[in-house]
């Protein structure tokens, strides 16, 4: 029964979603509960859902800050030098924007925080796919690929660290033998930008900043007055954010501060040296609230959806139902099963649920099949690009926020590049040994 409800709940949330008849904090919130009702918790629908909100709520005070800091850093105009450098070097040419928006994104990926590669790379690459007249959905879709593979597949990583942490791995043992998976990935990202810039190139052509300038009507009212706001730019201050945002970014890879408690101080800051006027500080909230808010919604409801969906043992139940249907002659080949299926297990379920509260059932069936730890662990990793789609992702509700687009519209354009990466992913790991 509880199998049966939980697989129902996605169905239907991800359909409602995806065909635009309920927003996504609607869907997040509304669908759990009726099938939470369905299923007879009626009276326990209120502490999963505020449970849900207290593991989530860290995550919400973290992405609120992170916007509103690095609002005021894109405001004074931090990122213009780098934009300005990089229009040289592409020269207008939507190709090699999209390639070098994804070795950005790799390169700033390999500090194994998404919220950080993202928060990074739309701010300094955003402003000239919005000049150019470019789609930010393939600055959404290469970012949010290179997180799942940077992040999601280096030890150091959440998704890699959880696995080897449940199944009392060895980082080497999991990580050796995983490098070549990893590199077919790095090589997808690339295509994926290649074939994304080829597209824009085909239908605006290689621009100057001239003609970049005629495109106003392709671009978003929003954009073009935050381009036009000269007025906010604090080029005197620029080495002094530059410092400020090293400076945040180190604490954060070191650890010596809670996350959102840092770019809380952050924020501060940087509002105080950029904008010493209260009433500047304030236009400058106000500004980015929109933003803010939306994303902050998201976690909150998607946190309401993860609460429902442990709390019911709905996850417990499609788990063992996995295992329990799969037949004697795919045995042999159970890694591949394992990563198969990490791909819709992974976008239903935090990481932490599926790492921790799933993996180690798989593993333990695994063994009987003559799979090693390792071998589960590497195949569970091969779903994250389509992890990295799901609504109760953190930093992918960040990038939904920046890039000012909606979550079924991230989806729909980054799921077959996703699939893609993934599919290959396991077709090399199988090649090389890494899964079977």
């Amino acid at each position: 029964m509880l199998t049966f409800l939980g697989i129902a709940m996605v169905i239907v949330f991800t359909y409602l979603m995806m065909s635009k008849r309920l927003s996504p904090v609607a869907a997040l919130t509304i669908i759990p509960i009726v099938f939470a009702l369905i299923g007879g918790f009626a009276s326990q629908i209120g502490e999963m859902m505020l449970d849900g909100l207290k593991i989530v709520a860290p995550s919400a005070a973290l992405l609120l800050f992170a916007i509103l800091f690095f609002g005021i850093l894109i405001d004074a105009g931090l990122f213009d030098p780098l934009i300005r450098t990089m229009l040289k070097i592409v020269k207008g040419d939507p190709v090699k924007i999209a390639i070098g928006s994804a070795v950005i994104a790799m390169t700033v990926a390999l500090d194994g925080d998404g919220t950080t590669t993202h928060m990074i790379t739309i701010s300094a690459m955003l402003p000239l796919y919005l000049r150019l007249g470019m789609n930010p959905l393939i600055l959404a879709t290469v970012s949010l690929l290179s997180v799942s593979i940077m992040s999601g597949m280096t030890p150091w990583g959440g998704p890699a660290t959880r696995a080897i942490a449940s199944l009392n791995l060895d980082a080497n043992e999991f990580f050796i033998g995983i490098i070549p998976t990893m590199l077919a990935g790095m090589m997808c990202i690339v295509f994926t930008a290649y074939m994304l810039g080829r597209k824009e190139r085909k239908r605006l052509g290689v621009i100057t900043i001239k003609e970049a300038a005629e495109m106003k009507s392709a671009i978003s009212e929003a954009a073009v007055t935050s381009i036009a706001q000269d007025n906010l730019k604090r080029p005197n201050l620029r080495w002094l954010n530059l410092i400020l945002t090293i400076t945040v970014m180190v604490v954060l890879i070191m650890g010596l501060i809670p996350i959102p408690v840092l770019f809380l101080i952050g924020f501060v800051v940087a509002s105080v040296i950029n904008y010493p006027n209260i009433e500047q500080q304030r236009e400058r909230i106000i500004a980015h609230a929109g933003n803010a808010i939306t994303v902050v919604t998201l976690v909150f409801a998607a946190g309401i959806f993860t609460g429902i969906f442990s709390g019911t043992k709905m996850v417990d139940a499609i788990a063992n139902s996995l295992v329990a249907i799969i037949p004697e002659s795919l045995g042999s080949f159970f890694p591949i099963v394992v990563a198969l299926t990490s791909m819709p297990f992974t976008f239903i379920l935090s990481n932490d649920a599926y790492y921790f509260g799933v993996l180690p059932i798989l593993a333990e069936a695994g063994t009987s099949y003559g799979a090693t730890a390792a071998e589960i662990a590497r195949a569970s990793v091969l779903g994250q690009p389509i992890h990295f789609l799901s609504p109760l992702v953190a930093s992918t509700l960040l990038l939904v926020g920046m890039v000012k687009k909606d979550l079924g519209e991230i989806q729909k354009f980054a799921f077959i590049w996703a699939l893609i990466c993934s599919l290959v992913m396991i077709v090399i790991s199988i090649i090389t040994g890494a899964i079977i």
